[in-house]
C-alpha cells in the first residue's frame, strides 16, 4: 500500500463515522471509531516491527518475536487479522482483542479503548461491525504509511467532525483550536518545560503545547514526561491518550478523575507544580466538589470557598496551586460572570487581584465554543510578572474578533495574530486594550467587568455643536410641518374641530 495523505485518511475516517449513522447516535460515534482506529494502528505497527525484527534477525522467528522488539504488545489472538477473521460473534472478539491488549500493556494501555458495549447486537450486528472491519482494512496506518503527523492531523479532524455533529455535548470534550492556539501562544512553552491541563477533555491543549515547541525549532521530545492531563469522563480520557499516541507522544500521564475532588499529580506531601498550566474547565459547574473543599488539605482555598452553585473559582485556585513557584504561568477560559460577580466570588477575587498574579483579561466574542452561545474570556496568571507589568492589568476587548458562522462563530488564524500581538505590546488602544492598574481595579470594587475599563470605539463621526443645532432646528420645523399637516387633514374630514375636540 502506498503511504496515504491527509485528505485521503480524513475522508476515509469520517466514512467509518457514516456506516454507524443510524444504531449509533451522533454523540457516540467517537466511543466506536476511534478504539478501532487505534486497535489498527497498534496492530499495522506491530506488523512492521515484526517484519522489521525478521530481517534484523537473519529470519529468526524466535529472535522476531522478542518482546523487546515491540513498543507495545499484541498477544495472540489479539491482532487486527484475528477479529476480521471472524464472520460471526464479531463484537465479543474484538472486546476480547481489545482488553487483552490493554492486559499486556498495564503500564501504557490500561482502559485505553474506553468502555463500548461492542457485544451489543442490538446496536452492533454482526453485519455493521464487518463492513467496519473491511472498511478501516482497506487503509494501512502503519509509520510507513501514515506516520504520525498525518495521523494525529487526522483524529484532530474526526474530533471536531464529532463535535461539530454533537454542538451541545461537544463543550465537555472539545476546545475549538484557534482558541487553543491562542492560549499556547500566550503561555509560550519551550523546551524541556512541564505542561499541566486539570480538564484536559481530548488533550488538544497539551498537543498543540507539542506543536508549539516544535514550530519555534526546539526538540519536542523534551517534553515526553513533561505532558500532565486529568479527565472526569472515562470515554473522553481514553481519547486524550489515543490522541497523544497518535500524535508520536510516548510519554505522558493523563489520569481519569475529578481533578477538584481528587487531583492527580503530587509532590511529596503537596500539589505538584508545573511551568504551564491551561485549561477551559465547565463552565459555572454544580456540585463540583464543595463538601470536599471546606477542609482542603492541599489548601485550595486559599483566597476562599468558592459558591456552590458555580465552581469556577474552584479551577482558578487549584490552577494557581498548581504553577511553580517562579516559572509558572496559567490561562483558563471563564465565562464572563467569573469578572464581576460578587458575594463569595467577589471576595475570592479581591484576594486573588490582591496577590498581583493575575496579569491579563481577554474578552472573546460570542457563541465560539460549542454547547454554548455565551461570550467566554480568558485570565492570565504569572507567579513571576515582568517589571513593568507589576501591579498591572492589561484588559483586552476582544469580542469583535470572530468570523460568523452559520452555526458557530470562529477564531481564525489573523483574530487569534491580533489578540496575541495586543497580549504581547501591552499598550493601550483605543476602544480595545487598556492597561489598568490595581489601585483603579480597587475603586471599581474589584470589579473587573471589560466595559468599566475598555469604552468600545465609535465608528460614527463626532458632530460639532453647530452641527448638531442645525441638525435639532431642523428636525423641530420637520416636526412642527408635520403637525400642522396632520390637523389640517383631520379638520378636513370633520375629526377636528378648531376647539380640539373630536
Amino acid at each position: 500500500m502506498s503511504p496515504v495523505t491527509l485528505s485521503q485518511l480524513e475522508s476515509h475516517l469520517w466514512e467509518s463515522a457514516n456506516i454507524l449513522r443510524g444504531p449509533v447516535d451522533a454523540a457516540d460515534f467517537k466511543t466506536y471509531v476511534f478504539p478501532l482506529l487505534f486497535f489498527k494502528r497498534l496492530s499495522d505497527v506491530h506488523d512492521e516491527e515484526y517484519a522489521a525484527a525478521l530481517q534484523e534477525g537473519s529470519d529468526d522467528e524466535e529472535y522476531a518475536l522478542f518482546p523487546q522488539n515491540y513498543r507495545f504488545q499484541i498477544p495472540k489472538g489479539c491482532h487486527w487479522i484475528d477479529v476480521r477473521a471472524k464472520a460471526t460473534n464479531v463484537g465479543q472478539a474484538l472486546q476480547k482483542a481489545l482488553r487483552g491488549i490493554e492486559k499486556a500493556n498495564p503500564e501504557t494501555l490500561y482502559g485505553i479503548f474506553g468502555d463500548a458495549q461492542w457485544t451489543n447486537k442490538d446496536r452492533l450486528s454482526d453485519a455493521l461491525l464487518r463492513d467496519l472491519i473491511e472498511h478501516f482494512s482497506k487503509i494501512n496506518l502503519g509509520n510507513e504509511a501514515a506516520d504520525s503527523d498525518i495521523l494525529g492531523q487526522s483524529y484532530e479532524y474526526l474530533i471536531k467532525k464529532f463535535a461539530d455533529a454533537t454542538n451541545k455535548k461537544a463543550g465537555e470534550f472539545y476546545t475549538p483550536r484557534s482558541v487553543v492556539r491562542l492560549l499556547v501562544n500566550i503561555l509560550d512553552p519551550h523546551a524541556g518545560e512541564s505542561v499541566y491541563d486539570p480538564a484536559c477533555g481530548t488533550g488538544g491543549m497539551l498537543i498543540e503545547a507539542i506543536h508549539h515547541v516544535r514550530e519555534h525549532h526546539e526538540d519536542d521530545r523534551t517534553l515526553w514526561g513533561k505532558l500532565f492531563g486529568q479527565e472526569k469522563n472515562l470515554t473522553t480520557s481514553a481519547i486524550a491518550r489515543m490522541n497523544l499516541y497518535l500524535h508520536g507522544s510516548s510519554d505522558f500521564q493523563i489520569v481519569r478523575g475529578d481533578t477538584l475532588r481528587q487531583p492527580a499529580f503530587f509532590s511529596v506531601d503537596a500539589l505538584a507544580t508545573f511551568d504551564c498550566v491551561i485549561a477551559n474547565p465547565p463552565f459555572s459547574l454544580e456540585k463540583w466538589g464543595e463538601e470536599v473543599w471546606t477542609s482542603d488539605p492541599f489548601g485550595r482555598n486559599f483566597a476562599g470557598m468558592p459558591p456552590g452553585k458555580s465552581g469556577d473559582y474552584a479551577w482558578v485556585q487549584h490552577m494557581i496551586k498548581s504553577m511553580a513557584p517562579v516559572s509558572g504561568r496559567m490561562a483558563v477560559v471563564l465565562p464572563h460572570g467569573a469578572l464581576f460577580r460578587m458575594g463569595k466570588e467577589g471576595e475570592i477575587r479581591k484576594k486573588i487581584l490582591g496577590m498581583d498574579l493575575l496579569e491579563a483579561v481577554i474578552g472573546l466574542g460570542p457563541n465560539l465554543f460549542y454547547g454554548t452561545g455565551l461570550a467566554a474570556c480568558v485570565l492570565v496568571f504569572r507567579q513571576k510578572k515582568r517589571k513593568d507589568r507589576k501591579n498591572k492589568i492589561l484588559i483586552i476587548d476582544a469580542s469583535r474578533e470572530f468570523k460568523t458562522g452559520r452555526a458557530q462563530n470562529e477564531l481564525l488564524p489573523e483574530h487569534v495574530d491580533r489578540i496575541y500581538k495586543w497580549y504581547k505590546d501591552c499598550k493601550d488602544v483605543e476602544g480595545t486594550v487598556k492597561v489598568v492598574s490595581l489601585s483603579d481595579v480597587a475603586i471599581n470594587d474589584f470589579n473587573l467587568n471589560i466595559p468599566r475599563y475598555v469604552e468600545p470605539r465609535s465608528d460614527q463621526e463626532v458632530m460639532s455643536v453647530e452641527e448638531a443645532k442645525k441638525q435639532l432646528l431642523s428636525s423641530v420645523e420637520a416636526a412642527f410641518a408635520a403637525e400642522e399637516k396632520l390637523i389640517s387633514l383631520l379638520m378636513k374630514e370633520g375629526l377636528l374641530t378648531k376647539s380640539g375636540n373630536g
